[in-house]
């Protein structure tokens, strides 16, 4: 059965994150100079998800909004080359997949976000998006306890979603066995991005 869905789920295109489907907000920072590297990496603005990942995100949309918030993107699906580029900046195994063995982000099924309040006010979380340090895993104690809060709350919506989460990053959240789906190179699924 694992298989029949893997490759029912392979053959799927993927699906764009954008109003009015998406109740959220989506500020992808890869494709302006407000992440790691300090330079836009995507040419084109553009969210997409596998289509297991697009409903998955739906639910935690749902179980955010009777709590009075929203889901705020920082990064969906980023093509292999948007994975080189930041590995080229900042080789760190730590917070940054090696290329070579594939990022979930390049499979569609992981995302970088946080929440916000329904004007797009994000919360308190600690530490901004891309910060490569000890103060962005989800357990550490030296955020304030409102980002410790927040962070925690985030992943409870996420987790009752179906979405697995990455220890080192407050804001990344992947489908479970993410290497069942394979790559996507840009513009194979949807629109080009680079």
């Amino acid at each position: 059965m694992l298989d029949t869905v893997a490759e029912s789920s392979a053959a799927s295109a993927l699906v764009e994150i954008a109003a009015p489907t998406f109740d959220g907000f989506v500020d992808l920072r890869y494709a302006t100079a407000d992440n790691l590297t300090g330079k836009p990496i995507y040419k084109r603005p553009l969210c997409f998800l596998h289509p297991d990942a697009a409903q998955a995100l739906r639910r935690a949309a749902d179980l955010a909004r009777p709590l009075g918030l929203r889901l705020y993107i920082f990064d969906a699906y980023r093509p292999s080359a948007a994975q080189w580029a930041l590995w080229n900046h900042t080789p760190n195994t730590e917070f940054i997949a090696d290329p070579r063995r594939g990022s979930h982000h390049s499979r569609g099924v992981a995302v970088d976000l946080t929440l916000a309040t329904p004007a797009g006010v994000v919360l308190e979380m600690g530490t901004g998006f891309d910060a490569i340090t000890p103060l962005s895993y989800h357990a550490d104690t030296t955020v304030s306890p409102e980002a410790q809060r927040n962070r925690f709350l985030l992943l409870g919506l996420m987790s009752g979603a179906g979405w697995d989460f990455y220890s080192k990053e407050w804001w990344h959240y992947q489908l479970f066995q993410p290497r069942r789906y394979p790559l996507i190179e840009d513009g194979a699924q949807a629109p080009t991005m680079m």
